[in-house]
């Protein structure tokens, strides 16, 4: 009797060792699907969602975020850098894994980003540059190329000379800084052809428009216009067709769908065209090499064309 209990004892406690192993197996498969089933965290700051450029980038980035099973959370600063700040600062406290940055104000965005990188959260730049705080790549067309792209093209046009108006960008941008800079490349000391009145419009259709009908007022001798982006130079376009104007050359800039219509149209006469969606895909793809610890380029170029009428 005592040797029965003995191995009844033995075959319980067997039963219970299996039993305990099959519990254990049990809880660690359920963590590694937990892990495996954890999406990556995106957070992307977008400078304003008011001008389909970057409507265009963000689809691209929400396109490539939905391939590559990331939870994208988008913020429009609406143009204003405060807001962006504070975008940037929740986009912080709610745990994303990499930031994508389309600043506002170039220099403006350099505390925020600094909060990011106080909180081990790597910073992609898209479209427009930082001043300040550590980027881990920089993903645009290249601005510098792009305006002096549209100088060459109005010194091509202007054979005879002619006065130039310039419509700039947000003061501060990056892009503004660089698509001005290209452009002056290229114009400044060619024969007969002078800037004659360059005022900032901020990117903005409307803005674009008054900012025009003032400048008509005391210059009404104008050949050519160059707006740093094409809804300004939309906006100028109204400005000059209300004046009757209708021989001026007008170039944009990002070759929006309403630009490359105007264009096809006859109404403008080019756009230098960048790859919004390009951008907003290879942002998300770039963040989720950076996500995996994989070395990245410092800036990754988008290539630029010019769109110009028949």
């Amino acid at each position: 009797m005592k040797k029965f209990f003995s191995m009844l004892l033995v075959l319980l406690l067997a039963v219970g060792v299996a039993a305990g192993c099959s519990l254990d197996n049990g809880d660690t498969g359920s963590k590694s699907e937990d892990k495996k089933e954890g999406k990556l965290k995106v957070g992307l700051s977008i400078s304003t969602l008011n001008n389909p450029f970057f409507v265009t980038l963000k689809e691209g980035a929400e396109k490539a975020a939905k391939e590559a099973n990331i939870e994208l959370t988008v913020a429009d600063a609406q143009n204003d850098s405060a807001k962006q700040i504070n975008d940037i600062e929740d986009l912080i406290q709610q745990g994303v894994d990499v930031l994508l940055i389309n600043p506002t104000d170039s220099s403006a965005v350099t505390s925020a980003i600094e909060s990011a990188n106080q909180a081990n959260i790597p910073v992609i730049t898209v479209d427009r540059s930082a001043e300040g705080g550590k980027v881990a790549s920089h993903i645009a067309s290249d601005n510098v190329a792009g305006g002096k792209m549209a100088g060459e093209f109005l010194i091509e046009k202007l054979k005879d000379g002619g006065n130039i108006v310039e419509l700039e960008g947000i003061p501060g941008s990056s892009a503004a800084r660089e698509r001005g800079e290209g452009f002056h490349q290229a114009i400044d000391g060619a024969a007969n052809i002078k800037v004659i009145a360059k005022q900032a419009a901020d990117f903005d259709r409307a803005k674009g428009l008054s900012v025009m009908e003032n400048i008509l007022q005391s210059h009404k001798d104008i050949k050519a216009v160059f707006a740093h982006n094409d809804e300004m130079a939309l906006g100028a376009l109204e400005a000059l067709e209300a004046h009757g104007m209708k021989d001026v050359w007008v170039v944009g800039f990002d070759a929006t769908e309403d630009a490359v219509k105007a264009v096809k149209d006859g109404k403008m006469a080019a756009t230098v065209a960048q790859k919004p969606e390009m951008i907003g895909e290879q942002a998300v793809q770039t963040a989720l090499k950076v996500s995996k610890g994989e070395k990245v380029e410092s800036f990754i170029p988008v290539p630029l064309e010019l769109v110009k009428g028949e």
